[in-house]
């Protein structure tokens, strides 16, 4: 590929894929927007992270995403953390200003924004399944957007009672550890309902934690992070049951929003993305 060198350049950092969903979304909006950049899917081993994370510096790079396994270790590499990889503990956006490069994380922030169109989180009580990377960014953001209490429901108890160890100190919303059931009962008074694991994700698509819906409060919103599919089993029984919905494609569409307004300061038209994400993933 020949790169016209006055382009803006920005990157993820990360295993490669046939075709990398982000990179199609990203350089969807920047077409549509006329801007003249490019986001390149760049493999980079462990032991390269070092050098590459300098030449990205470089050469002037605007910014890069990370993916697994570099969201934390980049963190040595950077000049500072924003609030948010701060507290998660992890980068997956890393923005240019003026010399420095500063690590954010946009992925409990990708979701809120979906979130609030439906619902204002302050004060909300929420459950969240999971106690991975997902639900920790998620965490941190509802935290910090002043939910009221949040139960957190996961197979290994240690690692939930890590999450709410690293939260309690610098928080002021309620937290607990609900054991994992089968089924998964759902207290009354749960405002959001959010799925922050990996069961449904493709190729599993027939998968889904086993919430028993036939309990769960009608008013309650129900919540994916998988964005493929995005209409999972999860989203399709609390659908049955009256639930309103909020799928993974908004979570995935509003990270990229907001890596493109940290690196352009364009707030991209997110229809666009979410347009070319849905294209991804049909085929």
């Amino acid at each position: 590929m020949k790169l016209n060198f006055k382009q803006q350049l920005t990157a993820v950092f990360g295993h490669p894929v046939a075709e990398n969903p982000t990179q199609v979304m990203v350089e969807a909006a920047y077409r549509h927007h006329d801007l003249d950049w490019r986001y390149l899917t760049v493999e980079v081993l462990p032991e390269d992270l070092p050098a590459a994370v300098a030449g990205a510096r470089a050469m002037g790079f605007a910014g890069f995403n990370l993916t697994i396994p570099h969201k934390v270790a980049v963190i040595d590499h950077l000049d500072s953390l924003g609030e948010s990889a701060r507290m998660i503990g992890a980068v997956n956006c890393v923005v240019r200003r003026d010399a420095e490069l500063v690590g954010e994380n946009t992925d409990g922030r990708g979701f809120l924004e979906s979130l609030r169109s439906v619902i204002d989180p302050a004060h909300t009580t929420v459950m969240l399944i999971g106690a991975g990377g997902a639900a920790r960014a998620i965490a941190v953001e509802l935290c910090l957007a002043g939910a009221d209490r949040i139960t957190i429901v996961n197979r290994s108890e240690e690692r939930a009672a890590a999450l709410l160890s690293d939260l309690s100190g610098s928080v002021s919303t309620a937290l607990q550890y609900q054991a994992w059931s089968d089924p998964i009962v759902v207290p009354t008074g749960v405002d959001v309902l959010i799925n922050a694991t990996s069961i449904g994700l493709y190729p599993d698509v027939e998968a889904s934690p086993p919430v028993d819906f036939d309990i769960v409060d009608r008013r309650t919103i129900v919540a994916d992070v998988i964005p493929n599919p995005p209409v999972t089993p999860f989203l399709t029984r609390a659908a049955e049951r009256g639930c309103r919905t909020i799928d993974g494609l908004g979570m995935l569409i509003n990270q990229g929003r907001l890596g493109i307004k940290y690196w352009t300061g364009l707030d991209p038209e997110p229809t666009v993305m979410r347009r070319a994400l849905e294209e991804v993933f049909e085929r």
